[in-house]
């Protein structure tokens, strides 16, 4: 039975990008435009792991982390983010909301994949 990873990010062209790259390694994908979007996905399906942009619309990835983390169906959920942002001060405020990682935008095909498997399995 194939992995679920919901990806969360505004660029439709991102999202396109993670789900053909997941797709092909044989993961389902579900993709959601912006947090709160997000959030209704995560917790109305089974995901295995989550990717999420930090600067959405509507709910960041940290305020949807922060969401997520206190309903039931997120435990055991790895959270990855995938972002452009790189500093330190916003990577603690999302590993104190409970992200798992952290992925700097533009990101290679295979990183992307070795991330996923390691979090999720394959």
């Amino acid at each position: 039975m194939s992995k679920t990873i919901l990806t969360i990010d505004d660029s439709a062209s991102v999202r396109q990008m993670v789900a053909m790259t997941l797709t092909g390694a044989g993961y389902t994908v579900i993709e959601a435009a912006d947090g709160a979007e997000g959030f209704a996905k995560a917790t109305s399906n089974k995901v295995n792991a989550i990717i999420t942009d930090l600067n959405m619309p509507v709910m960041t990835g940290i305020e949807f982390i922060r969401k997520y983390r206190a309903h039931p169906s997120s435990a055991g959920v790895p959270i990855v983010f995938l972002t452009t942002e790189s500093d330190e001060e916003l990577k603690s405020q999302a590993k104190a909301a409970g992200a798992t990682g952290w992925i700097v935008k533009p990101f290679k095909q295979d990183q992307l994949l070795a991330v996923v498997k390691k979090i999720a399995g394959s």
